[in-house]
């Protein structure tokens, strides 16, 4: 039990170190890029097409967003584990 917490720590440990903190200049050159721009006509765009405020438009903008990038995270580990389980399979 000691060490899996001495695993965790570690793993967490390392994360942080891979952490940019430049959060100021990372938070300004992404508002300021044309993407952002874009994201800004297709949230009115959406909110007016379904009658809602632009809160809830860019609210379900991130959570589609969101899920999207959740749906190929839990495939990208799941390919892995298969390849994973076939290599140690094959030794």
């Amino acid at each position: 039990m000691e060490s899996i917490q001495l695993l965790n720590t570690a793993i967490i440990k390392s994360k942080e170190k891979k952490i940019n903190q430049s959060f100021d200049e990372r938070l300004n050159q992404v508002c300021n890029s044309p993407v952002i721009d874009v994201l800004n006509k297709c949230i009115t765009s959406y909110a007016e097409a379904q009658k809602i405020s632009r809160d809830q438009a860019a609210l379900q903008v991130v959570e589609t967003i969101r899920e999207l990038d959740a749906i190929w995270s839990d495939y990208v580990a799941i390919e892995g584990i298969d390849r994973l389980k076939q290599m140690l399979k094959g030794h």
